[in-house]
């Protein structure tokens, strides 16, 4: 198994006057230094697989830090309820130049998990991670997306859920739908959801499920009202307490431990 160390340098001439002196000045620019112990340059998304689950027909389920925190809050619930287990990390040079620590002060690169359940009636991959790459990037969204697609669809995945928040002004909770076809915006309507209207659904909430709608793939997306100034522990659980009900299990509150992410 290949042990990969990634770290990102970008220097330009305009930005190196303090370290160099004239004479040593020199135009340059460094994209990617990589520490990869094979030497390979990671300069595009990478998929590192931990275990080959078999899974029938799965449901991808993507829940990503955004408004309110929404759809990462629902995720960790889902993991939690489904006692999913982890088996992929996808990692990209898209994402922070940071690392994050975990509770008990292991070091890691930022990076997307997979999750799968081989539950009763459904089987699912979940997907969920600490950050998202940079609004500004949106070259990097679709690739990143793009990568998330392939793999999902890799795993058999023909149906997929985006779970998000979007941002309200007064406090009222509901779950706003916007599904691949006509069909299904009804029929998630039908299940208690809002038809969402508002143009626009930013980030990998969205373009996860657009990018899948041209690959023939359905699917809706799920978004929890929230005033979005911290994280939305009750917007998080009524989406997921409604995607459950899409499933077939009613979830009542207190039924799981919401001790989920703050951030």
């Amino acid at each position: 198994m290949q042990k990969r160390i990634q770290c990102n340098l970008l220097l330009h001439s305009s930005n190196i006057n303090s370290f160099f002196s004239p004479l040593q000045q020199k135009d340059f620019s460094v994209e990617y230094i990589s520490l990869w112990t094979d030497g390979s340059l990671m300069d595009k998304p990478y998929l590192h697989k931990l275990s080959n689950p078999t899974l029938d027909n799965p449901i991808f389920v993507q829940g990503l830090p955004g408004f309110g925190n929404v759809g990462r809050i629902a995720a960790h619930l889902l993991i939690k309820f489904c006692d999913a287990k982890l088996f992929a990390e996808l990692y990209s040079p898209s994402f922070p130049d940071y690392v994050a620590i975990t509770t008990k002060g292991i070091a890691h690169l930022p990076r997307y998990e997979f999750y799968y359940a081989p539950l009763e009636k459904n089987n699912l991959v979940i997907m969920t991670g600490e950050i998202q790459p940079s609004f500004d990037d949106v070259v990097a969204h679709y690739v990143v997306c793009d990568s998330v697609i392939n793999f999902v669809e890799e795993m058999g995945c023909r149906f997929i859920v985006t779970m998000g928040g979007v941002p309200i002004t007064e406090d009222k909770t509901q779950v706003f739908i916007a599904a691949t076809s006509p069909r299904l915006a009804t029929e998630f309507m039908e299940k208690g959801g809002v038809i969402y209207s508002k143009g626009r659904i930013v980030g990998g909430t969205g373009l996860t499920l657009a990018l899948a709608k041209e690959r023939k793939i359905e699917g809706v997306s799920l978004l929890g009202t929230t005033m979005g100034f911290k994280a939305d522990k009750g917007a998080g659980f009524l989406v997921f307490k409604f995607l459950m009900k899409t499933l077939g299990k009613e979830i009542k509150e207190g039924s799981i431990e919401n001790n989920q992410p703050e951030e």
